[in-house]
């Protein structure tokens, strides 16, 4: 199956790929204008797009998001900030990113229900789970997280009093997980996939977010499985899936990692890290 998807993307639409790739190239920008929005001081605009695109190379060496935290933590103390006040924009900008799915999903569901099925009791146990964690360990933790959260809840009202802070926040991270949308969207059109546009939105939201809870280096293999599995269980041959799988991940992370990599190389040799 994925020979087949291998050398159906070898001969898919290339104004469709090119589309892909210009949108997968204007991540960077968007991920760099939600970090500008989530610190009120001004960064340097360049340094800041370079180090959003080095920081898209690290994230799939280490899991979980470590190496692009890494990186923009880095990032933002040479550009002045404390390690607490750097901390607590990628915190402000987590969360940022949690609220715009959240808000994606339930738009698509509503505007196209049906779409996205699972079984309501299956639905309730797992978010009486998600539920019981989160309580738990906020429980657990209340103590030492007691002034770190104080930290983030005056960082968020610090950005959201400055009007053109909240905008490029949740503007940036609105467009950033629209791209990547687009991207697999683009790729599924290229391998001519007989799916609905968004739907294949939907499933990409659906899939990230699940994949999340298996913290790979830059989603590596889980991410894959769930587009893989979200793109089947509605219908699609399983050759077509995995050529839009994989001319996601070759425009997403294969060809950006090598460049991403010596532009994170020469920002450390720089002390710009």
């Amino acid at each position: 199956m994925l020979e087949r998807g291998a050398v159906r993307l070898a001969v898919a639409d290339q104004g469709w790929l090119l589309v892909g790739a210009v949108a997968a190239a204007a991540t960077w920008v968007c991920a760099a204008l939600a970090q500008q929005g989530a610190v009120v001081p001004r960064l340097p605009q360049g340094r800041l797009v370079a180090a959003q695109f080095a920081a898209g190379a690290a994230n799939h060496l280490l899991p979980a998001g470590l190496g692009a935290g890494a990186v923009n933590l880095r990032f933002l103390m040479r550009c002045g900030l404390t390690a607490g006040r750097a901390v607590s924009a990628l915190a402000v900008k987590g969360a940022a990113a949690a609220v715009v799915r959240v808000v994606l999903t339930v738009t698509l569901v509503a505007a196209c229900p049906g779409m996205l099925r699972m079984p309501l009791p299956h639905l309730a146990v797992l978010a009486a789970l998600c539920a019981a964690v989160v309580c738990v360990a906020l429980l657990l933790a209340w103590s030492r997280c007691r002034r770190a959260l104080a930290t983030v809840l005056a960082d968020i009202r610090a950005v959201h009093a400055n009007p053109p802070r909240a905008a490029a926040l949740w503007g940036g991270q609105l467009a950033f997980a629209a791209l990547h949308a687009l991207v697999l969207i683009a790729v599924s059109q290229a391998v001519a996939l007989s799916l609905a546009p968004a739907r294949v939105a939907l499933l990409y939201i659906a899939a990230s977010s699940a994949a999340a809870l298996l913290p790979t280096p830059g989603g590596l293999g889980s991410l894959d499985a769930a587009l893989a599995f979200a793109l089947t269980a509605s219908g699609a041959p399983g050759a077509a899936a995995a050529s839009a799988v994989l001319g996601y991940r070759l425009l997403t992370v294969w060809l950006p990692l090598i460049p991403g990599l010596v532009v994170l190389a020469v920002l450390v040799r720089r002390k710009a890290l």
